[in-house]
């Protein structure tokens, strides 16, 4: 019993026998020299690991008890995360290391945070979700403030603690009115005991502090006070690792628990979860505008975009799911490429992270302008590319599912922030003349860059298998 669920767990435990082994190596040896080869050694190892789960998984499989599911919507899940995180290691190597940031500890904290997301995704009991939950955010606090003579990446840390703090303690709370009420912690028994008889008043108040407190991990309205002040002051490396992988456990995570343990009553939590979608879009939307800091207007971008996820949520159908997949995966293509150009910007030496230092930019680096307009056309779900498909999925979902009101409002969001993704697009094209931009001349962040733009183009063939792959995870999720 405990081989079998040993070698259903074996590529987390992979990933954390490599991160201790790597972390005692640290420690008997230089770990200045140690770091920038750590980073690429570690994105190989997330990539391989990433390639195993992709290549060997077939059928559910349940561990310890059903605390762990191993099935076709966790290795989807997983192999988002970890090809998205080891994209940033590799883009985020060269820029921490010319600025002093480039510690032995990040890369291994990068992948203890993976290992907890892929935990989180799997989770089939309130306790496991909990512990992938808090792995992954004790990992990710301490990288928020990595940058330690930095007054504003310490806030940025701080606030991160203090609000996950209190996130995780309405999740608790929830987990524990959801036991109370049901008698178990398990996924499978909370439901069992929904379809047997009516949801209790008290059930449905643990689902709600439940809700919340995985809100706060996607940035949803009104949880998203955190994110743009932690965008901002965290390092860039940092900020492009929150915008990627997270999102997709968090995400994933939001529809294993509601459609594993509140399965039967999709009808109540279908009502909150379009609410948390609509807030999110508007807010999102008009908080950007107003934005001149790029790095805090991606951050509103992320919570405009966690909305048209959530949307494929509120669906509370498999077509929903398959579209919430879809769009997150996309989502976190187009932030590995905007993030590439964001890390390659710099005047003297110096991150710039002003979107006034993009007037004219594309006169300059025509090549990398037309990259970025890509991906802000992508971003704005403008046709033909890819971003577009994204959101037409959603909506496509909510239309499906009765909805209408939803992707109606959906449209008039998407609408209102294609103004801030084509400012950009304006300053590199027309903007005035001013004071001009470098930019760094790292083969990675060129290639991370153009890729990223090649698939929002060329993705619209075939979407490169993740269309059917997204179908069969949705499939296994709510059969």
């Amino acid at each position: 019993m405990i081989q079998s669920d040993l070698n259903i767990i074996m590529p987390e435990i992979v990933l954390a026998v490599f991160a201790m082994l790597a972390l005692i190596g640290a420690v008997y040896s230089s770990k200045d020299k140690l770091a920038p080869g750590l980073v690429w050694v570690t994105a190989l190892v997330m990539t391989a690991v990433a390639a195993w789960i992709g290549m060997n998984g077939e059928g559910s499989h349940p561990a310890f008890n059903g605390m762990f599911i191993d099935d076709a919507f966790s290795r989807f899940a997983k192999v988002t995360i970890l090809l998205s995180a080891a994209a940033v290691l590799v883009m985020s190597q060269e820029y921490m290391q010319r600025r002093g940031l480039l510690r032995f500890e990040y890369p291994l904290l990068v992948v203890l945070a993976c290992i907890g997301m892929m935990v989180m995704v799997s989770a089939g009991d309130l306790m496991s979700l909990y512990m992938g939950l808090e792995l992954q955010s004790l990992s990710l606090y301490v990288v928020a403030s990595l940058r330690r003579d930095s007054v504003k990446s310490t806030e940025a840390g701080l606030k991160y603690f203090v609000l996950g703090a209190l996130s995780s303690g309405l999740l608790l709370y929830g987990a524990s009115l959801t036991y109370g009420y049901s008698g178990t912690t398990l996924f499978s028994g909370i439901i069992q005991t929904a379809t047997e008889g009516s949801v209790s008043l008290g059930m449905l108040f643990g689902l709600i502090f439940l809700i919340s407190g995985l809100a706060f991990k996607v940035s949803a309205v009104p949880f998203h006070m955190w994110t743009p002040d932690v965008y901002e002051g965290s390092p860039t490396p940092v900020t492009a690792f929150f915008a990627t992988a997270p999102k997709m456990a968090a995400m994933g995570l939001f529809a294993r628990l509601l459609f594993d343990a509140f399965g039967a009553d999709v009808a109540d939590w279908s009502q909150v979860i379009a609410l948390l979608a609509v807030a999110s879009m508007f807010l999102g939307a008009v908080a950007a505008i107003g934005q001149r800091d790029i790095k805090r207007l991606m951050a509103y971008s992320s919570i405009t975009h966690m909305g048209f996820a959530l949307m494929g949520l509120a669906a509370g159908t498999e077509f929903g799911v398959q579209a919430m997949l879809v769009y997150l995966a996309i989502y976190v293509t187009m932030n590995v490429g905007t993030f590439a150009f964001i890390l390659s910007m710099e005047r003297d030496g110096a991150p710039v992270t002003d979107i006034n230092a993009l007037n004219l930019y594309a006169r300059k680096e025509p090549a990398r302008a037309l990259a970025v307009l890509v991906l802000m056309f992508s971003l704005a779900g403008v046709p033909p590319m890819l971003g577009f498909f994204a959101k037409f999925y959603v909506l496509n979902a909510a239309v499906s599912a009765g909805l209408t009101w939803l992707a109606v409002l959906g449209v008039i969001a998407s609408v209102i922030s294609a103004f801030y993704y084509l400012r950009i697009v304006y300053y590199m094209y027309f903007g005035e003349e001013g004071s001009e931009l470098q930019t760094n001349a790292s083969p990675v962040l060129w290639v991370m860059l153009m890729a990223s733009a090649a698939v929002m183009l060329f993705g619209v063939i075939n979407m490169f298998g993740v269309e059917g792959a997204a179908a069969s995870a949705a499939a296994t999720l709510l059969h």
